[in-house]
């Protein structure tokens, strides 16, 4: 009898931590997350691309050229009432050089700047509990504008579903409770849940009874300014039930604020919202996308994708299973696929160099006898850190571009992630620039002697072994991508 307790404790054990990991794994999202907003249409000026390139010369000379965070800083020079900030890195470095810049300063002294107006917007800066180390640390930019009246919140990232459930029951069952939160072990075990606040935004009315904002994949953190990444700067439309999101993240991570202080005189249910698709170049329907909700509008986007359509993507990882059969269905349907990837060299957390981009690139380019194309992006110590797919054809585009990269954390509601997605005219400005960019990143024929792509040989890895792992670490949650 008594040789049966430990097998009866360890059989409970084992219980109760299946029973946590399954739980907190398909618990209901928070309220206000997994949203896909009306579609909306706008005027054709009130959506833009843009673009942060960092290339090099054959010399190895920094080209630069950058424009989201000039978007960003103006939205906080025009606003009279409320601005709402969600990224989830934010801070300086020690020290920078060319071609990187004091973005957090920049940013900093801006909202301070507007702070100081009369009257005083309302601010709100929401972001990742990785900005001050888990609790460890504090920003000193947070800290000045938290002492100018910025409402600061640190999401609480455990109210979302646990992406790692190996390790996250564990953890909840036991570390969660005897580490100190705020200390140097609690951080590090915290971390290892594999979760994020991972958007990239900012939404401010326009000073004229409007709304604004700019949704991309750039941080505002100095150790980030240089990589490349793309954005959109969009104008009314479905912006409402994005900031609703917002003020709802804040509300789940104890703010108590006062929520009508974030409103335009022009805000409601957007009287141009309508159903109709754009069909000229005046004018381009938006919708906003948020966790999953990007995903289940991606696939059908790529699966709805026939002979003489085209697929392009720009992405800083791509692992997710669903993505990766969907375009070797849109291949082999006669759709023309490029995908232009970050070679993933960066060392990243956990040894994973190479992973996910490499072995992934090597799968879709076998698989569908080279009909899929693929260039490396030429980094030179930052990162291709965009997140832009579009699909068109004869006639029409749909693009969607935000923070979510295409893995399983940022597309099957784990992290929380905002994303834009635009169905206009092929022929219409931002669809041209879109492709344009997309194009000049492919030929490297934009700039005399600079090369902003590599051919795919340059990093193809057709090793099983990273192949395996990169499945594993995918497929069980245990990914740092």
């Amino acid at each position: 009898m008594r040789a049966r307790w430990p097998r009866a404790v360890i059989l409970c054990l084992a219980g109760a931590l299946i029973a946590v990991a399954v739980s907190q794994a398909v618990k209901p999202l928070p309220p206000g997350m997994h949203v896909a907003s009306p579609w909306c249409t706008v005027p054709a000026a009130a959506a833009e691309f843009i673009a942060d390139v960092t290339a090099a010369d054959g010399r190895g000379r920094p080209a630069v050229s950058q424009g989201i965070f000039a978007a960003v800083l103006a939205l906080v020079r025009d606003a009279r009432r409320f601005i709402v900030l969600d990224y989830a890195a934010f801070g300086a470095a020690a020290a920078v050089a060319p071609p990187e810049r004091r973005l957090a300063a920049e940013l900093t002294d801006a909202l301070l700047a507007r702070r100081r107006e009369i009257p005083a917007p309302a601010i709100l800066f929401i972001t990742d509990p990785s900005t001050e180390r888990y609790g460890t640390a504090r920003s000193p930019e947070l800290q000045l504008l938290r002492a100018a009246g910025v409402e600061v919140v640190t999401t609480d990232l455990d109210r979302l579903r646990d992406s790692n459930p190996a390790y996250s029951s564990l953890w909840r069952l036991g570390m969660r409770w005897w580490n100190a939160p705020s200390g140097p072990l609690g951080a590090a075990t915290r971390r290892l849940n594999l979760k994020a606040n991972d958007r990239k935004l900012i939404l401010a009315d326009d000073g004229r009874g409007g709304i604004a904002g700019v949704i991309g994949s750039a941080n505002p953190t100095d150790s980030e300014s240089a990589w490349s990444n793309v954005a959109a700067r969009l104008q009314g439309g479905p912006l409402p039930a994005l900031l609703e999101s917002e003020l709802a993240i804040a509300r789940f991570s104890g703010w108590r604020g006062n929520a009508d202080a974030f409103t335009t005189a022009g805000q409601g249910a957007p009287a141009d919202c309508a159903t109709a698709p754009a069909t000229g170049e005046g004018s381009a329907r938006v919708q906003l996308l948020t966790e999953g909700a990007t995903r289940a509008q991606l696939l059908a986007h790529l699966d709805a994708t026939a002979a003489g359509d085209a697929i392009e993507v720009a992405v800083f990882q791509l692992a997710d299973r669903g993505v990766v059969e969907s375009l070797l269905a849109a291949a082999r349907r006669g759709a023309d696929v490029r995908l232009i990837l970050d070679p993933n060299e960066a060392r990243s957390s956990g040894g994973t160099e190479g992973l996910p981009n490499q072995p992934v690139a090597s799968e879709l380019v076998s698989k569908s006898e080279g009909a899929i194309r693929v260039r490396w992006y030429r980094t030179h110590g930052e990162r291709f850190h965009g997140a832009l797919i579009v699909t068109y054809g004869p006639q029409h585009a749909w693009m969607t571009l935000g923070s979510a990269q295409l893995t399983r954390r940022s597309l099957d509601d784990y992290n929380l992630e905002a994303n834009a997605a635009i169905e206009l005219a092929r022929s219409a400005p931002l669809a041209q620039q879109a492709l344009g960019y997309f194009d000049t990143l492919w030929t490297n024929r934009a700039a005399l002697g600079i090369e902003y792509t590599a051919d795919f040989a340059a990093y193809a890895n057709a090793a099983q072994s990273d192949y395996w792992l990169y499945r594993l670490l995918e497929g069980g949650g245990l990914a740092p991508f």
